[in-house]
């Protein structure tokens, strides 16, 4: 009997990133995780509000993500904001190194998710920084968007 498909499963999201950050690209990745890792993902914990992506080694590294221990697997535990190797295809890591080097980009993990197989993923984005005025103007157009809706509503 075929497994059903399953949805994809959010763990963790950054929401600050689309306020601190233009998301100008989007890429899904591994990482390599161990096993109370996983267990701990699994029920729901996790954060990488402070985390980021850079090069180490020639490599992309996920780095300050926290995962907290699983308790059940006492002496397996290992550090939970570890840094933890991510898993790209060479000409993607090599297109999101050279964004980062040369125009001065930075890689924000969005959030981490199990997908329809059941794997860890992570969803990076490859970021610009917003100014002060960038993040008052998003903030007048989102107020602006609900005024909008809410005459709407009392209108029709």
């Amino acid at each position: 009997m075929a497994r059903p498909v399953l949805a994809k499963r959010v763990v963790a999201q950054n929401r600050k990133a689309r306020h601190e950050y233009f998301i100008e690209d989007t890429i899904e990745a591994g990482f390599m995780l161990m096993g109370p890792e996983v267990k701990s993902l699994r029920l729901g914990r996790g954060s990488v509000a402070e985390a980021f992506a850079g090069e180490r080694d020639g490599e992309l590294w996920l780095f300050n993500c926290f995962i907290p221990k699983y308790e059940a697997a006492n002496h397996f535990n290992i550090e939970p904001r570890r840094a933890r190797k991510l898993l790209l295809h060479r000409r993607q890591a090599d297109r999101l190194l050279g964004a980062v080097q040369r125009e001065g980009m930075t890689l924000v993990p969005l959030e981490i998710y199990f997908n329809e197989r059941g794997l860890a993923k992570v969803l990076l984005g490859l970021a610009r920084g917003k100014h002060k005025h960038d993040k008052r103007e998003a903030e007048k157009t989102r107020d602006w968007g609900r005024e909008r809706a809410r005459l709407m509503r009392e209108k029709g």
